[in-house]
């Protein structure tokens, strides 16, 4: 999450008409912890930077399931989201 006003949902909805079946539910959400954000600036990159190299990071494993031309567009709508977003 980016700020402390953000918040996220999830209202799971599963109909199962089945007799033998194993459901999930799985969603992970939170706040960019200030020390993630130290840990990359100490090591020279502007926050910023290290923000996007968070975000980038928790969405890479989606971004490799989609086709090449849809990922460039996803990344280049994060980068955008992202801009100024820290002040």
């Amino acid at each position: 999450m980016f700020d402390n006003l953000s918040q996220s949902n999830t209202y799971p909805s599963i109909d199962v008409q089945e007799k033998d079946v194993d459901i999930v539910h799985e969603a992970s959400v939170g706040k960019i912890s200030e020390e993630q954000l130290f840990y990359l600036q100490s090591r020279g990159l502007s926050e910023e930077q290290a923000l996007q190299m968070i975000v980038s990071g928790f969405i890479e494993p989606l971004l490799k399931e989609l086709p090449l031309e849809y990922a460039v567009e996803m990344n280049r709508l994060i980068e955008l989201e992202l801009e100024g977003s820290l002040g």
